[in-house]
């Protein structure tokens, strides 16, 4: 018997160097670079040679026979798992090959969920194993993640199948969800998901919890039509050892000549697909300007589009569209000329297709009209023609048709007739999408602290500093009224709490800031003497009463972002679990809190969902977001305004921490070197331990002697500084390696912060009590390394903890910090940004004596529960997005 050759531990080096100083390699040039460091071709041919043999010569080589290995195969398999995020590949004769593969997986009794809008062959094969196989198939709606909750049964689901965006309606699952719930509640069930339609181009499955991803390598992968191809990828060995076996078994591995081939057609996806999906949006957009329902997840008016922006990288090059009438839709299908008729879809020629009537077909009337499948629905699988030629040839076939008419005016216009069903549809979707915007609080938000990792002080002369979010949040409760009342409470702040009536503010002062503009450079000095001196109640008179700046940053961004005509009324609470003034970020993650609020209480934000179920998504920081990047950027606007009020100057890496999360690298301007702030891509959570000495200290009689000792010694000084700069590029580069093994970073890390401390001192900024912090975190048995964050003078310590450090000793060394008298925090740095959470909308199971949950009874609970249980409390209220 030929032994089996399947490679279960594919290196995925990315880029294909060891060379540590460069970047990351862009997806597109990772596609076009087939290179496998442990597998070199002797001539260096620069394509990877076609090996058209069934048989290899000699005893113990690494290949004996094609259908268990074959060379060809294996550079497309490593090429494959490079560019999916995946450990293993493997690649078979074609899409429903590879799906066969994955059922083989299921044995009679398994449970399986799966999509109520999937691929005709996809329903076919369910359908056979189910009647011969003894598996049972639940079809759902997955667009709500909470469909498959019913059906999760330990010990029976076996497997959650899905598609996103789905074939044909392109519906939008949330792919992350599904897989965090069905893995809570059913470990041992395999996520499976079907990418045909995104390609890892686009979306990549196993970034977001799937077990298993397969795609049809025929359609865009391959993107040329002339191969069949199916393509499978995972993470987990155990079931990457399973698929081996089988592939060889059952004799299915795709052959030499086709594995180059496909080879060949992945160097050109990227760009392929660009103009694609360019060239699709124009369609989608034509189609809807029109007046027809077109499904396109590029569209405004898409459901879930938000979720779906999260996952993907774009929206893929297939729409359909509903003319109302099947007959006619099928005049259109048969009058076009450039647009093929066909079945399949990714190839650089454009095609067309009924569904109901083609791919689909497979599936009786009866259930596709249960799954909500219209029978008049078009499909086009958007090529690389030139957009014009394929738009024209569209309009021609809708005017032989006569979808189209040509109106007194000249111009084309829909033909009524026939297509009220489309518009009453595409009037339903504006109308939920009108109610969605209505949704009303109160709101639940979040923003992280801050740690400057390396840096302080050095930035403010040109070094750049390295800062990270801290899992130590301040939280904002707002509750829209109808009272004509603004109301402030600050629990940890001075206890402060007060309530205005909205209509003696001193709107006189007030220049609005109207919706879709960005606040200017400057604070409207005139509003903050206004404030100041008409609005702060008596007890805030006093500058050194630390609520006064806090307030006077609400009511400044309360006023200028209200409009004319309408100024809502609201409590505003905030609890924070940070140490405030211990150079943490407590009012950058106030200040986010605020802003966040404040443009949700005036109706100035987009939030991506109807916020009946948000999902959690703690993001990697790979530019997925559940709440988009413009939200993201609108939220900092007005953080940073925020900071404004309350700093005077700020430099924006705090908010941007706040609003972000993650780690930012963060240069200022005036020195020489390139200014401005960079995300950290791929920074790894770390956990740390944060020690608040508990004694105050003044930052700007600190950056004032810092800079005197500049003026003295200026050539030790800048040695100094540019240690600090060599420090924070170490760093940078250390923190977005991703080859660099986890102990290895830390490692280095503890080391790096260990000489940034030193540094520090020698500028005279460190405080005894920090000292006394870095000694007792440093003795043995902990040998752990410690540095001043912010100002120092006082303030807060960080220390960097081992993945694999004995929890017994962090607790005793809390313990010892406590005797010290000080104040430690243990917690991750490098998490999630600001988040929100709808509590009055979460379905919530109630047991007697309790009562549903209301306004009340939440800004009562908020605002009063013990602070050292506020933080279980608010994980208890339900599901957050986050930046």
């Amino acid at each position: 018997m030929p032994k089996s050759h399947v490679n279960y531990d594919l290196p995925t080096p990315a880029p294909d160097s060891p060379v540590s100083r460069r970047k990351l390699y862009h997806f597109s040039t990772q596609c076009a670079t087939v290179e496998n460091p442990s597998q070199k071709d002797q001539y260096n041919a620069s394509s990877v040679p076609i090996y058209q043999t069934a048989t290899f010569k000699g005893m113990n080589g690494e290949y004996d026979y094609t259908r268990s290995g074959n060379p060809t195969r294996s550079h497309l398999e490593h090429h494959l798992a490079k560019i999916s995020s995946a450990q293993h590949a493997f690649v078979v004769s074609s899409g429903m090959a590879a799906l066969d593969i994955i059922i083989r997986l299921l044995r009679p009794g398994d449970e399986v969920i799966a999509g109520d809008d999937l691929y005709g062959g996809t329903n076919r094969l369910l359908a056979y194993v189910k009647e011969h196989g003894g598996i049972i198939v639940h079809h759902v709606d997955t667009t709500d993640p909470t469909s498959i909750h019913p059906f999760l049964k330990p010990g029976k689901t076996a497997m959650v199948l899905l598609e996103s965006p789905t074939n044909p309606l392109l519906k939008v699952v949330d792919l992350a969800a599904i897989a965090r719930d069905a893995h809570q509640y059913t470990p041992d069930a395999i996520i499976v998901v079907d990418n045909t339609m995104m390609s890892p181009y686009l979306q990549r499955p196993l970034e977001h919890g799937a077990d298993i991803v397969y795609d049809s390598g025929t359609k865009y992968l391959s993107g040329h039509h002339d191969l069949m191809a199916g393509v499978i990828t995972c993470d987990r060995e155990d079931l990457s050892k399973k698929i081996g076996f089988t592939i060889n078994a059952a004799g299915n591995a795709l052959s030499p000549f086709d594995s180059f081939l496909l080879l060949r057609g992945i160097k050109t996806l990227a760009i392929r697909m660009d103009r694609q999906q360019a060239t699709a949006i124009r369609v989608a957009g034509y189609l809807q300007n029109l007046g027809f329902l077109v499904h396109y997840p590029g569209l405004k008016s898409h459901p879930n589009r938000e979720v779906h922006e999260r996952l993907a990288n774009g929206s893929g090059a297939v729409l359909s569209f509903e003319t109302g009438d099947k007959e006619l839709s099928s005049r259109i299908v048969g009058s076009t000329k450039l647009w093929g008729i066909s079945v399949s879809f990714g190839a650089v020629n454009s095609l067309i297709s009924m569904p109901c009537v083609m791919s689909h077909a497979s599936i009786d009337a009866k259930t596709r009209a249960e799954r909500g499948l219209p029978e008049d629905l078009i499909r086009l699988c958007v090529g690389i023609e030139d957009p014009t030629d394929l738009i024209d040839d569209l309009e021609q076939a809708m005017l032989e048709g006569g979808a189209l008419k040509v109106a007194e005016d000249g111009q084309l216009k829909i033909n009524q007739k026939g297509l009220t069903h489309a518009l009453k549809e595409l009037e339903d979707v504006a109308a939920s999408r009108h109610n969605d915007e209505q949704i009303k609080g109160p709101w639940l938000v979040s923003a992280p602290g801050k740690v400057i990792l390396f840096g302080e002080h050095a930035v403010v002369h040109g070094v750049t500093a390295v800062a990270a979010s801290v899992d130590l949040r301040c939280y904002g409760l707002t509750s829209p009224k109808k009272d004509g009342k603004l109301s402030l409470y600050l629990p940890e702040v001075d206890n402060f709490s007060y309530t205005w009536d909205i209509s003696t503010l001193p709107w006189e002062s007030a220049t609005p800031v109207r919706r879709g503009q960005a606040p200017g450079p400057n604070l409207e000095q005139g509003l903050l003497d206004a404030i100041t001196s008409k609005a702060l109640p008596e007890t805030l008179r006093n500058e050194k009463v630390r609520a006064r700046s806090a307030t006077i940053a609400f009511l400044y961004l309360y006023m200028v972002l209200a409009d004319d005509a309408i100024r809502p009324g609201g409590d505003f609470s905030t609890r924070s679990v940070q140490p405030i003034g211990a150079g943490l970020g407590s009012s950058a993650s106030y200040s986010t809190c605020l802003a966040l609020s404040m443009l949700l209480l005036h109706q100035r934000l987009s939030i991506p969902t109807t916020l009946d179920r948000p999902e959690e998504s703690q993001l990697s920081h790979q530019g997925r977001r559940a709440i988009p990047h413009s939200a993201a950027e609108e939220i900092n606007r007005w953080a940073f305004i925020s900071e404004k009020v309350l700093h005077g100057n700020p430099s924006g890496v705090d908010n941007s921490t706040a609003v972000y999360g993650g780690a930012i690298a963060f240069t200022r301007d005036g020195f020489g070197r390139k200014a401005g702030m960079v995300q950290i891509q791929g920074f790894k959570s770390l956990r740390f331990l944060l020690t608040d000495s508990k004694v105050s200290r003044n930052t700007k009689l600190l950056v004032e002697g810092v800079a005197r000792l500049k003026l003295r010694e200026p050539e030790v000084v800048n040695k100094i500084l540019e240690s600090i700069q060599a420090i924070s590029e170490a760093a940078q580069r250390a923190l977005s390696d991703p080859e660099l093994p986890r102990e290895k970073l830390i490692s280095g890390l503890s080391n790096l912060i260990e000489e940034n401390h030193r540094h520090l001192v020698s500028l005279e900024v460190s405080h005894p009590s920090l000292e006394k912090i870095r000694q007792i975190t440093f003795n043995a048995p902990h040998n752990l390394r410690t540095k001043l964050t912010g100002a120092g003078g006082g303030g807060c310590a960080v220390t960097l903890i081992p993945d694999d450090f004995d929890n017994s000793l962090l607790e005793k060394l809390s313990k010892d910090l406590l005797d010290a008298g000080f104040k430690p925090y243990i917690t991750s740095v490098g998490g999630a940004g600001a988040g929100i959470l709808s509590t009055l909308n979460q379905v919530r199971p109630l047991t007697p004596p309790e009562t549903p949950l209301n306004e009340y009874s939440l800004k009562h609970r908020f605002e009063t529960i013990p602070r050292e249980e506020l933080v279980d409390w608010i994980a208890d209220q339900g599901k957050w997005l986050y930046v």
